[in-house]
Parts: C-alpha cells; sequence; structure tokens
C-alpha cells in the first residue's frame, strides 16, 4: 500500500515526529522513504521591502542551502538503521508547491508531514505547508502532531 513514501523534513520538531512517523509506516509495508527539505530563497518580491544587492541575495541563498544540506544529513543518521531504501534531495522553491511536485515526481504513496515547521508567524498568515499540501496532493498525506 504504502511502498514509497516523501517525507518532508524542516529540523523542526514535528518534521522529525513525521520522520519517525513514515519509519514505522515504511517499516509495516516494506516502504521506500523519499526524504526531501525544501528551501525557498530569497525572491524580488521579498527584495521590494529591503533593497539588498545582487551578491547579498547569492550569499544568502547559499547559506540556506548549506543549512538544507544538513537538515538532510541529520535525516540520514537519524535513518541509519532503517533496513528499507532511502534517497534524499534537496529542493529550491515554494514549499507545498515543491513537495506536492516531488510526490508526483516521485510515485510517493503517500506523504508523512508534521504539523508545524518552522516557518512561525508567516505559516499564521498564509496557511501552514502541511494544510495545502494536504489539500492539493494527489495521494494520502499523513500530518503528524
Amino acid at each position: 500500500m504504502f511502498k514509497k513514501i516523501l517525507v518532508p523534513v524542516d529540523g523542526s520538531e514535528g518534521s522529525w515526529r513525521a520522520l519517525y512517523t513514515a519509519v514505522e509506516l515504511g517499516k509495516k509495508f516494506g516502504g521506500e522513504l523519499h526524504v526531501i527539505n525544501v528551501i525557498q530563497p530569497y525572491n524580488n518580491a521579498a527584495l521590494l521591502a529591503v533593497p539588498l544587492d545582487h551578491a547579498t541575495v547569492s550569499q544568502g541563498n547559499s547559506e540556506l542551502e548549506k543549512i538544507g544540506d544538513k537538515v538532510l544529513e541529520m535525516a540520514q543518521e537519524r535513518l541509519s538503521t532503517y533496513e528499507g531504501e532511502t534517497k534524499f534531495s534537496l529542493e529550491v522553491g515554494h514549499p507545498s508547491e515543491r513537495i506536492i511536485a516531488m510526490a508526483k515526481k516521485t510515485g510517493a504513496d503517500a506523504i508523512v508531514i508534521g504539523s508545524r515547521g518552522l516557518s512561525g508567524i508567516a505559516e499564521f498568515f498564509l496557511g501552514s505547508v502541511s494544510s495545502k499540501v494536504a489539500q492539493y496532493a494527489n495521494v494520502p498525506v499523513l500530518i503528524v502532531k
């Protein structure tokens, strides 16, 4: 049933709980875990409010990629004893859009996601990533609290 499980992680406690839940599902169904981290780079819309030069934006995006890589390394460590297949990838873009696109691209049977990530107050105004994923994904979505 759940042979390919997509698990977005951002380093928050909620995302680690989702990862552990995905591990249990993966063990039960012999599933492959595809762990992703999505970074949202600085873009032109954000620059309208705070004018930054191109070098500053590039440096900031580079730092975001380093953080994303570190989160994936942490996920690899947490999955070191998982006996099923695991894959890891860093995505760039809007989190809910990239998660849904990766579910399609990888042929995921399910998405296991934490209910709250690191986005904080922006989540309150814009709606949470997990809510958007649950609303628009074409596969079952398990939101872990």
